[in-house]
């Protein structure tokens, strides 16, 4: 199979978020999870002060714009460039460029290379890092497209579902 790579795709500005809802459903309905593999909007914390109040907000790094991580190929192409809202890839003519590691960097997002993992549904793990670290929890479910398990805490007494990359956890 082709390797995948991040491409940038043009869209009608303030359409950002409608076209990944749109190419995520896609995705699912035409069973292309194993070919397009992320779709992300990128966005940044800003602190804004309006009447004289601190107020910290979500802003999209690059308006007009959609990342996506997936295997370029003639299905693919045609699935994204036929989505509504979009203009076209980022590249000369119609031909798409993709993203270098370098490039991707700065921007916080990782490729997504496949990760072995040695844990399974039902074990128990201990979160190492974010929000919920030295939590333990037990897996429900593992997403091998979007590197997530989802656990079940403890929490206030009940059991709470909580979604976690790979990377944030250890199996005991």
């Amino acid at each position: 199979m082709a390797e995948a790579n991040w491409y940038v795709v043009h869209t009608y500005s303030g359409y950002e978020n409608k076209v990944k809802a749109d190419i995520e459903k896609t995705i699912e309905n035409r069973k292309l999870e194993d070919q397009i593999l992320d779709v992300v909007v990128p966005m940044q914390d800003v602190v804004e002060v309006k009447n004289g109040v601190q107020k910290e907000t979500q802003k999209k790094l690059f308006p007009g714009y959609v990342l996506i991580n997936m295997v370029m190929n003639d299905d693919t192409w045609y699935v994204v460039r036929n989505t509504r809202g979009v203009t076209g890839f980022v590249g000369p003519g119609s031909k798409p460029v993709h993203l270098t590691e370098e490039e991707m960097k700065p921007l916080g997002i990782k490729s997504t290379g496949k990760v072995i993992i040695d844990f399974e549904e039902g074990d128990s793990v201990s979160v190492v890092a974010g929000a919920w670290q030295d939590t333990v929890g037990v897996i429900q479910s593992i997403n091998q497209t979007k590197q997530t398990v989802t656990i079940t805490v403890d929490m206030f007494g009940r059991e709470t579902p909580v979604e976690l990359s790979f990377t944030e956890i250890k199996k005991l």
